[in-house]
């Protein structure tokens, strides 16, 4: 078959329970789908059972709670498909998606490929927030896919991510002793190997993220992290943009004790506001943004700096 769609799932049966009803939807049915459960206390066997007559082919897998990388590892050793096409379990497809995916592979035939993540218009006003703080070129850089004047190379990301299932086992697949930042690890392995990696801008997905502000600061503040162990294991692969966070948090402190006061931070409030209105066509959603911008910018800066010092005047 053309696909083995792989979903590793920590206690969320019911965001699989969405994904897999968003793969219902799918007129394209050249595909397998395996649910590797993580070691849940939540299970989603049940879930997974739901939806056996209405999908193609699903096996559920059960492992001790070892991480993404591994139990996205452990699926790929079971696919059968010419292609390896990973998800996250909090993603929802639309109707589209797989024959977006299919008519890139065929259309360019790739080693590899990625695809960006959008909100859909049923997504709460915090959800569209968030996710305007991880994809808007004022924050990220574009570099998150969908962006043809993105700041860096586009390089897939596991909330939709596909790989031709023979190199991902003979590039060994996701460094298992990484916890954040495996995405990106493979994706620079994959360019380091001559592959072929594309962006299919059609093939988005409708990504759920944290809307909590704290939980959402510590996962971005991980991603910061990751960035100087990922610049150790691939030297040179850090870009300005990975700087840009950490310079903006530093300003900020700046302004925040100085006698410049914060006024440059309100005039990039500003900005944030009146882009984030104009991209969603919703004031609530653009005053949300604003916060969830800043929470995006601080925690990966201030990642960024934590491991950049431990590494340099700690370790």
């Amino acid at each position: 078959m053309l696909l083995s769609i792989i979903v590793p799932v920590y206690n969320r049966p019911d965001e699989v329970r969405e994904l897999l009803h968003s793969l219902t939807r799918q007129l394209m049915l050249d595909y397998e789908v395996i649910i590797v459960e993580d070691g849940s206390t939540l299970s989603c066997e049940r879930e997974v059972e739901r939806f056996r007559s209405l999908l193609p082919a699903v096996q559920y897998l059960r492992i001790p709670n070892s991480g993404p990388s591994v139990a996205r590892n452990r699926g790929a050793e079971c696919a059968s498909g010419e292609y390896l096409l990973i998800l996250d379990s909090d993603v929802v497809l639309p109707s589209g998606y797989l024959e977006a995916v299919q008519r890139g592979i065929y259309g360019t035939r790739a080693d590899a490929f990625g695809g960006p993540d959008a909100a859909s218009p049923d997504f709460t006003p915090m959800q569209q927030a968030v996710n305007y703080a991880m994809t808007s070129w004022l924050t990220t850089g574009g570099i998150r896919g969908g962006s043809a004047d993105a700041m860096e190379q586009f390089k897939p990301r596991t909330f939709n991510m596909g790989c031709r299932r023979e190199l991902f086992l003979r590039l060994g697949g996701f460094a298992e002793d990484m916890r954040y930042g495996e995405d990106i690890d493979f994706s620079l392995r994959l360019i380091e190997a001559g592959a072929s990696v594309r962006l299919f801008p059609d093939a988005f997905v409708y990504h759920k993220r944290r809307v909590d502000l704290s939980k959402f600061f510590m996962q971005v503040h991980h991603s910061g992290m990751a960035r100087i162990a990922l610049e150790a294991r691939h030297p040179g692969s850090t870009r300005l943009v990975h700087y840009l966070p950490a310079l903006f948090t530093m300003i900020s402190a700046l302004c925040l004790l100085s006698v410049v006061g914060c006024a440059p931070l309100l005039l990039y409030a500003l900005l944030l506001l009146v882009d984030a209105k104009q991209r969603s066509g919703r004031w609530d959603v653009a005053v949300r943004a604003v916060p969830a911008s800043f929470v995006q910018l601080w925690g990966y800066g201030s990642g960024f700096i934590r491991a950049w010092v431990d590494k340099h005047w700690v370790g």
